[in-house]
């Protein structure tokens, strides 16, 4: 990536119909974990006007009323009644359609076909859990906040979250739950230097405040916006909005029909804004609705966790991990490092320390993270808080994967290696 340069992410808030087809999913996930701890679950949802569909495979030892667990996610997010513009919990249809999972993918995952040492291991579920599918994951980490993400993702969360939070709160009560932000930052010599463009389109009534005039409705819009959500959001920021930046509010003019009224939504739409805004990779596939098996979610959180102790040791500035797997088979097939030359030793050396120090293998990552039992231990909610505003980084929930505790470790390793 050249030195000077414009860079652009994005966010969405929970009502945006790919999200809320995300939480619901992730609810689904932690009303069978929370009771289950070893459910085998993949579960996918699509919105439209009027309906809500659930559709996967799901084995369990336990029953979950999937209905209430879908109108009693989609009224936490606010639609409901006139409130929800077109989109009501309580009238919506459910319909699902569940099957168990395939006993082909069953018996790969019980069973690894390859332990890291290459010899037979104990007949030991925890021991031999094999990844739940092939695919590639990456995790990143840089230097450039304080939570070791990309600043423009950052912002654009912090500003969706915060829009979120003035509804919810009535301090905006005439915001509806659908809404989208972007900030464009730009980097000079490669570090972020300003802000060059916000981006908010928010879901509202069609009046505000007795003014039914779209113009005036929009200015209003627009000044309580800037005062309550992009001001608070940075008034603490070391690099804020200057006298240039430009910004554009409810562009289209208008945004009173949104959610699953105004466009179809299904879960894993939105995994850029999952991770890492586009600064980083993504390996493709989506997190929300699947069990810790599936290596698509566990081992993108391992890889996020392996990245943010390195850039936290100081070994590197910014630092990407690509991980692989084949199903069936424990151990990674793969694993990369790349500092961007911002290391402080080789990348292999790297490689080397990330081989030596984590153990990347499924059930290393579920035991690790406790992934199977965070739901029962968060009274039966865990996983659909990270289904909106990111996987990573985050500083309003506790996320196992966001921990450091690698990071001393490191360092140790490193100084030792230097005085040999």
């Amino acid at each position: 990536m050249k030195n000077n340069f414009l860079f652009t992410s994005e966010s969405v808030t929970e009502g945006h119909p790919d999200k809320v087809c995300d939480q619901i999913s992730d609810a689904i996930l932690d009303a069978f974990l929370s009771q289950d701890s070893k459910a085998r679950v993949a579960a996918e949802t699509s919105v439209t006007t009027g309906m809500v569909l659930v559709a996967g495979e799901i084995t369990s030892s336990c029953y979950v009323d999937i209905p209430n667990v879908v109108r009693n996610t989609v009224e936490k997010i606010g639609y409901i009644g006139s409130a929800g513009g077109g989109f009501d919990a309580k009238t919506c249809a459910v319909i699902t359609s569940i099957d168990e999972q395939s006993n082909d993918i069953s018996k790969g995952v019980n069973t690894a076909l390859e332990s890291r040492s290459g010899s037979e291991l104990k007949a030991q579920e925890d021991e031999n859990l094999g990844a739940g599918d092939q695919g590639i994951m990456f995790g990143f980490a840089c230097d450039e906040t304080s939570e070791l993400m990309p600043l423009p993702i950052s912002l654009a969360h912090r500003l969706a979250l915060r829009l979120s939070k003035v509804r919810k709160d009535n301090t905006l009560s005439y915001l509806r739950p659908d809404g989208k932000t972007q900030v464009t930052v730009e980097y000079i010599d490669g570090l972020p230097a300003r802000i060059d463009t916000i981006v908010i389109s928010t879901q509202h009534d069609p009046e505000i405040n007795g003014k039914s005039d779209n113009v005036k409705v929009q200015k209003i819009i627009s000044d309580d916006l800037k005062k309550h959500v992009i001001d608070f959001v940075f008034k603490n920021e070391k690099i804020k909005p200057d006298s240039h930046t430009k910004y554009y509010i409810n562009p289209s003019g208008r945004f009173v029909i949104g959610g699953p009224q105004g466009d179809a939504g299904l879960t894993g739409r939105k995994i850029i804004v999952d991770t890492y805004g586009g600064y980083a990779r993504h390996g493709g596939g989506a997190f929300s609705g699947k069990d810790p098996t599936k290596v698509d979610r566990s081992a993108t959180y391992a890889a996020r966790h392996v990245a943010k102790n390195i850039v936290s040791s100081g070994l590197a500035k910014k630092c990407e991990v690509q991980l692989a797997y084949a199903i069936g088979k424990a151990d990674p097939v793969s694993v990369l490092v790349d500092t961007f030359s911002t290391g402080t030793i080789s990348d292999a050396e790297i490689s080397e320390l990330v081989n030596k120090n984590f153990d990347l293998r499924p059930a290393a990552i579920i035991s690790k993270f406790d992934l199977r039992n965070l739901p029962s231990k968060n009274n039966g909610k865990f996983y659909q808080y990270t289904a909106a505003y990111g996987h990573f980084g985050r500083t309003d929930i506790e996320l196992p994967w966001e921990k450091t505790d690698k990071a001393s470790d490191l360092s140790k390793q490193i100084k030792e290696r230097a005085q040999v």
